[in-house]
C-alpha cells in the first residue's frame, strides 16, 4: 500500500463508512452457510526450476576491508566506529529518507477545490499517476544507493513512511466526524509533504549504478565515496562495469525480454508475490477492521483505524530491525504463516462462536495479529526483494510489471470484497484469505532465494548461472 493512497482512503472512510451493518449481522449469516471456500493454490516440485539459484558468499569479505589506524576509520563510514554504534547506514540515510517519504506525493489541490464529482476524480487521477510512478521508482532507487549490508533496513523505510502517512491521515481525520467540510482542509494538508519532497530531491544523489551505465565514472566514484566509503570504490566500479558489459542497460532492453530466461523467472516471481500479497486480503481486513473494533465498544471509526495504524507501524519497526539479520525469505514465510493463523482464528471465532464476548475478543486479536504479521514481512519485503532479484537490464520493466499487477489486484479486492462479504459472510472470505496466505508461505519457501548481504551484481550473476 501507499501512504497517499491510504491518506485518501482514510478521507473517504471517515466521511462515508462503506459497511454499515454490524459484525453480528455477518456472524448470523455465516451460520446458515456452507463450509468456507478455500482459494489455495498448489505448488508442485516440477516448477522448482523457476527458483533462482544462489551463489553463496561471505558478505563480510566485501564490506570490511579497511585499515586499522584512526585516519582510515574516518574515511570508511561502513566500518563500526565503536562497539555500540554501527554508523555505516548514516551516509545513505538522508537520500533514502527523502525517497521513502515521496510516498506523500502531492496532487490534492484540485480535489480540495472541487465543486463536482468529476473534479474530485480528476484530482485523484493525477494523484494516482504520481503514486504509480513512485511505487516503482522508490524501491529501485533505494536498492541502488543503499550499502549492501543495510539495503534491507533502508528499503524498509518505505513501509515506515507508509505507516506514518496512515497514522497522520487518521489523526487528521478525527475532526471530520463533526465537521462535514474538514475533508477540504485534509486535502490541502496532503500536498505539503509532496512539496517538501520535491525540494528535498534536489539534494539527493544519483544512483552510482546509473552513473556508471551513463559513462559518468568519476561522478559514480564520488557518490560511492560519500555513501559507501573509499575502500568500496574500485570493487564497486569493477562490478558495475562487468555487469553493464555483459548485460547492457535498461534503456537497451525490450519488453519482450522479460519473457526470456533468466528475466522471465524474476518477472514470474514478482507478479506472483504481488498477486498472493493482495489476495491474502490486506485491504479487505483493513476495510473491515473498524467494525470489528466497534463490536467491543470502540465507537469511533477513526480511533479504531488509528489503533490499526499503530499496529502496522510497530510491525514495520520490527521489519526494519530483522530484515538484514534474519533475511528476506524467513520474514516472508513467517509473515504469511502469521497471517494465515490470524485469518483462521477470526473465521473460527465468527463461524463457531462459543461466547459472544469471547468471539469478539478473538476477532480483535486475530485482526491485530494479521496486520502486525503483514507489516513485518509481506508488506515491506515484497517490493524490496523484486528490485534485488531483477537484473540491471530489466529492473525497471520487471518492477513496472510487478507493481502494475499489485494495483490491479488491489483494485479487484477493493471492488468485490464487500459484495462477497454480503453474499457469503465473513468467515468463508477470511478463511480464503488464510488459505492464500498459506499458499504464499509455500511459494516463498520454494521460489524465493535469500538476497541478504549480497550485492545486486552478485545476485545478478547468480541469476545467469545455468541450472
Amino acid at each position: 500500500m501507499n501512504s497517499l493512497y491510504s491518506f485518501s482512503a482514510a478521507i473517504v472512510y471517515t466521511q462515508c463508512d462503506p459497511i454499515r451493518k454490524p459484525l453480528s449481522f455477518y456472524k448470523a449469516k455465516t451460520k446458515t452457510k456452507t463450509k468456507p471456500q478455500n482459494l489455495s493454490c498448489s505448488f508442485r516440485h516440477p516448477y522448482n526450476k523457476l527458483r533462482v539459484s544462489a551463489l553463496k558468499s561471505d558478505p563480510s569479505e566485501s564490506h570490511q576491508t579497511g585499515v586499522a589506524d584512526d585516519e582510515g576509520a574516518e574515511k570508511l563510514p561502513l566500518r563500526q566506529n565503536d562497539a555500540n554504534f554501527d554508523s555505516g547506514w548514516l551516509p545513505a540515510f538522508p537520500h533514502v529518507l527523502v525517497a521513502s517519504m515521496s510516498n506523500f506525493i502531492f496532487g490534492y489541490h484540485i480535489g480540495a477545490q472541487a465543486h463536482s464529482l468529476n473534479e474530485v476524480i480528476g484530482g485523484r487521477f493525477l494523484v494516482g499517476l504520481g503514486i504509480g510512478v513512485n511505487t516503482v521508482l522508490v524501491p529501485i532507487y533505494i536498492s541502488e544507493v543503499a550499502p549492501t549490508k543495510y539495503r534491507g533496513a533502508l528499503g524498509s523505510l518505505c513501509q515506515i513512511g507508509t505507516c506514518l502517512g496512515i497514522i497522520t491521515s487518521l489523526i487528521l481525520g478525527i475532526p471530520s466526524e463533526n465537521d462535514p467540510h474538514w475533508w477540504r482542509t485534509m486535502l490541502y494538508i496532503a500536498s505539503i509533504p509532496g512539496i517538501l519532497v520535491a525540494i528535498g530531491m534536489q539534494f539527493t544523489v544519483d544512483s552510482p549504478r546509473w552513473l556508471c551505465k551513463a559513462g559518468r565514472i568519476n561522478d559514480a566514484k564520488t557518490v560511492i565515496r560519500e555513501l559507501w566509503g573509499e575502500s568500496e570504490i574500485d570493487s564497486a566500479i569493477e562490478e558495475f562495469q562487468s555487469v553493464c558489459k555483459s548485460d547492457g542497460s535498461d534503456s537497451d532492453s525490450r519488453w519482450s525480454e522479460i519473457l526470456e530466461e533468466p528475466h522471465s523467472r524474476v518477472a514470474f516471481i514478482g507478479g506472483a508475490l504481488f498477486v498472493l500479497q493482495q489476495f491474502a486480503g490486506i485491504n479487505g481486513v483493513l476495510y473491515f477492521s473498524s467494525l470489528t473494533f466497534q463490536e467491543v465498544g470502540v465507537e469511533s471509526g477513526a480511533v479504531a483505524s488509528l489503533f490499526v495504524g499503530l499496529t502496522n507501524f510497530a510491525g514495520a519497526l520490527c521489519a526494519l530491525y530483522l530484515i538484514d539479520r534474519e533475511g528476506r525469505q524467513k520474514l516472508l514465510i513467517g509473515s504469511y504463516l502469521g497471517m494465515a493463523i490470524s485469518m483462521f482464528l477470526v473465521s473460527s471465532a465468527v463461524f463457531c462462536p462459543l461466547d459472544e464476548q469471547l468471539s469478539n475478543n478473538l476477532s480483535i486479536l486475530g485482526t491485530i495479529m494479521y496486520i502486525f504479521s503483514f507489516a513485518i514481512g509481506a508488506g515491506p519485503v515484497t517490493g524490496i526483494i523484486i528490485s534485488e532479484l531483477s537484473s540491471t537490464r530489466t529492473r525497471g520493466k520487471i518492477m513496472g510489471l510487478s507493481f502494475s499487477t499489485h494495483w490491479v489486484c488491489n483494485f479487484i479486492v477493493g471492488l468485490f470484497f464487500l459484495e462477497l462479504v454480503e453474499k457469503f459472510g465473513v468467515a468463508p472470505i477470511y478463511a480464503s484469505f488464510g488459505a492464500v496466505s498459506l499458499s504464499a508461505a509455500t511459494f516463498a519457501y520454494y521460489f524465493i532465494v535469500e538476497t541478504k548481504g549480497r550485492s545486486l551484481e552478485e545476485i545478478e550473476r547468480s541469476l545467469n548461472v545455468k541450472a
